[in-house]
């Protein structure tokens, strides 16, 4: 028993469960039991770390796991299961799995990082790589299948196999240490089968372990570089120290790698092409090349400098992005402006080199996270050329509308009878529009509509820099989507335009090219093909889809990239689809174009058919090859 003198000596930590917990208690319990501890907190840090960050992280956090006072006290039951009972082991685990899981969490955007995600101050081992020693094949296997799990489920299974308790007690330390759901990482440790007998194993032992050097030529270029680097450092923390908002004048750009005049002159504001607010009214072109310069920033130069730099040689900082086929270089001369102002806590910048849109986006306030987005825009048009994302924020997208766009609106493809939403307009951004695109169950697909003085167009964003122009009709013969009946026909196939996402798609063209006769009279089915363009002009994505009565969405039949079917150049198409009637039997329907004179089935599935319809009887599951036959005596195959 402790005398009064003790106690006042040492800071104590009590629970409203059990006795109070002293440092020197706690300390004796981290020393004799040591080993343990570390090989526990190895087991529960992540393997992304690698294996010597990971050894001595886990010293690290054992050797910091020492209570401060009575203010950093956990709550914790005194008597809860520890080794044979000690209260201070139980309060030294605590502390170590709470900061191995706390380690493992990826850093933040915003905000300081925890002390436990650095790398450890201390032990630190100058010129070698640690690491435990290396175990057969099982050991090899568990350690995958651990780094599989989320910490909190590595550190229930450590908890059941190092420490032996019973899942009520892992339960609590789990939720001691912070876990939301200590129930779900208790079932998501299940997975791993016979998982307790390799925990002692030497391989995840970080206390016994094999030392070899680092990389010793690299070391000594790094020295050698570590003496400029240390004179450039030096120079950089005066230039940092200066006032202003902590970027230089090309912001998070990369350092310059060339210098000549053209390069030069592409980051000069100063040269930047303005287009007058009335010159897309006489001119020949309607396309971004005479969109006029918008925005409130237009004139800060140093904004347009950073946007100017950044697009030339992104640094690390910036999260670029680019649409498939575009070209990531910088511009060959002094682009256009199209855009510069203050979107939803964001400086924004929209710049047109001729065929590339790029938009340079950093927060308004701070100097970290920029962003790049390219595409290529070439041949736009009228239509082609009427919306540019601005910002996306919370489900949420602004555009900035061409100088001819007169209205705009939002409207739900899902609900063709239903009007569009307007959309406020200010200098040409729109207000908030809601992007229906990529949500699980898709029960709305919100598309924007323009108005100016030739008509009305739809177009849908697909997580792009530009939308995308909805069209109906026959290859040749498109037009774009306005009016009930073109409304009507989009409205069963609006969700299947998620699989045109990402593919730097145009144009989304929908046309109906068959209706066939379902067996025993169950009505009348549509076939749709559904054909997203590119602008790099390759890479076109085809949906086959058919749409039985009743059905509420059409089901894809087939699907192909890079095909010409369906297209303007070979509008002929051919799909099928093993449907169930209401009476229970199977058949094969497939139905062609126009222009197909006949259609055959071979494979797991005989059948021949006169027209460009086809019913067989199948079996489920089975599966068939189709052929056409074309009027001029071609053939065309069957979409996959």
């Amino acid at each position: 028993m402790q005398s009064q003198d003790a106690a006042a000596q040492s800071p104590a930590l009590s629970s409203p469960a059990g006795p109070a917990v002293d440092v020197e208690q706690a300390e004796a319990a981290l020393v004799e039991h040591y080993p343990r501890l570390v090989r526990l907190a190895y087991l529960v840090l992540p393997s992304r770390l690698g294996r010597t960050r990971r050894v001595l992280t886990a010293h690290a956090l054992v050797q910091r796991a020492l209570p401060r006072g009575r203010a950093d006290a956990p709550v914790i039951p005194a008597q809860s299961a520890g080794r044979d009972g000690d209260p201070g082991y139980t309060l030294v685990r605590l502390q170590v799995v709470r900061s191995a899981l706390e380690a493992g969490l990826p850093l933040r955007r915003r905000g300081l990082p925890k002390r436990s995600q650095l790398p450890p101050l201390l032990p630190q081992v100058w010129g070698l790589q640690v690491f435990p020693r290396p175990g057969g094949a099982d050991e090899l296997t568990l350690d995958q299948r651990l780094s599989a799990l989320s910490g909190p489920a590595r550190a229930a299974h450590a908890l059941r196999g190092l420490e032996r308790l019973p899942d009520a007690d892992v339960r609590r330390v789990l939720d001691d240490a912070g876990v939301a759901d200590p129930d779900a990482a208790l079932a998501e440790a299940d997975g791993i089968p016979d998982p307790y007998r390799l925990l002692e194993s030497p391989e995840f032992d970080p206390c016994s372990l094999q030392a070899r050097p680092t990389d010793l030529l690299r070391r000594r270029r790094h020295l050698k570089a570590g003496l400029v680097g240390a004179a450039a450092l030096a120079v950089c923390g005066a230039l940092l120290s200066l006032p202003g908002d902590g970027w230089g004048a090309d912001g998070p750009a990369a350092p310059p790698y060339a210098r000549n005049a053209a390069a030069q002159a592409a980051l000069d504001p100063a040269k930047l092409t303005r287009v007058p607010a009335s010159a897309w009214r006489t001119s020949a072109r309607t396309d971004f090349s005479v969109w006029p310069a918008r925005g409130a920033l237009t004139g800060d130069r140093a904004l347009l400098r950073r946007a100017l730099a950044v697009w030339a040689r992104p640094g690390e900082g910036v999260t670029a992005s680019a649409t498939p086929g575009t070209p990531t270089g910088g511009p060959a001369g002094p682009p256009q402006l199209l855009y510069a102002g203050t979107v939803d806590a964001a400086r924004v910048v929209i710049l047109y080199d001729g065929w590339r849109l790029a938009r340079y986006a950093e927060p308004e306030e701070g100097a970290r996270g920029a962003v790049l987005d390219l595409a290529r825009v070439d041949g736009a048009g009228r239509a082609g050329a009427s919306a540019v994302v601005l910002s996306r924020s919370d489900g949420n997208v602004r555009f900035l509308l061409a100088p001819w766009v007169r209205e705009a609106g939002e409207r739900d493809l899902r609900e063709p009878d239903e009007g569009a939403r307007d959309l406020p307009l200010e200098d040409g951004v729109t207000g908030p529009f809601v992007s229906g695109q990529g949500r699980e169950p898709c029960t709305v697909w919100n598309a924007l509509e323009l108005s100016d003085d030739t008509g009305t167009r739809l177009l849908t964003d697909l997580g792009e820099l530009v939308p995308a122009r909805l069209t109906t009709g026959r290859p040749g013969e498109v037009k774009d989507v306005s009016g009930a009946k073109a409304l009507r026909a989009w409205q069963p196939y609006s969700c299947s335009l998620a699989a045109m996402r990402s593919a730097g798609v145009r144009s989304v063209n929908a046309w109906a090219y068959a209706d066939q006769p379902l067996p025993g009279g169950d009505g009348r089915a549509e076939w749709l093909c559904t054909r997203g363009e590119t602008w790099r002009g390759t890479g076109a994505r085809v949906l086959a889809q058919f749409h039985s009565p009743g059905a509420r969405y059409g089901a894809v039949a087939a699907r192909a990239e890079n095909v010409p079917a369906c297209g303007e150049r070979q509008p002929d198409v051919l799909a099928g689809v093993l449907w169930k009637s209401a009476g229970g039997s199977w058949y094969l329907l497939a139905a062609g174009s126009d222009g197909v004179e006949s259609v055959e089935a071979t494979g797991g599935i005989e059948g021949e058919a006169k027209d460009r319809l086809l019913s067989v009887r199948a079996e489920k599951g089975a599966r068939a090859d189709l052929k056409g036959t074309l009027e001029d005596g071609g053939s065309v195959g069957g979409l996959r």
